[in-house]
């Protein structure tokens, strides 16, 4: 229903930010890291929402990019997580972290959120694994050079798109450039070679 909302910050609380647009404040729950990156009170600010709706509850929750907002809607899809779950790993990891560490198979990584443990780490991962790609890292706007880990640069990028072309699995691929000790000397060739290398380890 509700797209996005921009209005002025009339309060930030511990979970969540009040905008105020034509007189109407709107409560938007949100996780710590959005609210880090949140402008002062009395500014103005856009934020992508999505409107939760169940029999005993009716909340607005919101995020300064359709990136956030497409893995929050990801993650409440799986049984078993809730809003409070999500903004919990949206708070720990960023999108491209937890992309990766999905991918990587990293139950450790998602499980340092608060409530999840490591059984519902590895359910994450199985029921999401088919439906994050590489191409959504590479693709984000604005993407942190930290949410790619030894990834980012564009031979790095060629070798893994090439790993995959061959038939390996987007999740082979990225384990096998994690294991590479790579120098900005090396181009795709050669970051292909020893990846293909790493795979006989698997």
């Amino acid at each position: 229903m509700l797209s996005f909302i921009k209005g002025t910050i009339a309060e930030i609380g511990a979970d969540y930010v009040v905008l105020e647009n034509h007189g109407i404040g709107y409560l938007i729950y949100t996780p710590a890291s959005v609210l880090d990156g949140l402008p002062s009170r009395g500014e103005s600010v856009q934020m992508h929402t999505y409107m939760y709706v169940r029999e005993d509850q009716l909340a607005l929750y919101g995020f300064l990019t359709r990136d956030d907002l497409q893995i929050f809607k990801l993650l409440i899809g799986v049984s078993g997580i809730g809003p409070k779950g999500a903004l919990g790993i949206l708070s720990t990891i960023s999108p491209n972290q937890f992309r990766f560490a999905v991918m990587a198979g990293d139950a450790r990584a998602i499980s340092k959120a608060p409530g999840i443990g490591p059984k519902t780490a590895q359910k994450l991962i199985i029921e999401l694994k088919d439906k994050l790609k590489l191409e959504d890292v590479f693709e984000t706007p604005n993407a942190a050079a930290a949410d790619i880990p030894d990834v980012s640069q564009g031979a790095k990028k060629e070798a893994m798109m090439a790993l995959v072309s061959l038939g390996y699995s987007e999740t082979e691929a990225f384990r096998a450039m994690q294991k590479i000790e790579a120098s900005d000397s090396m181009d795709s060739e050669t970051l292909l070679k020893l990846a293909l290398k790493q795979m006989l380890t698997f």
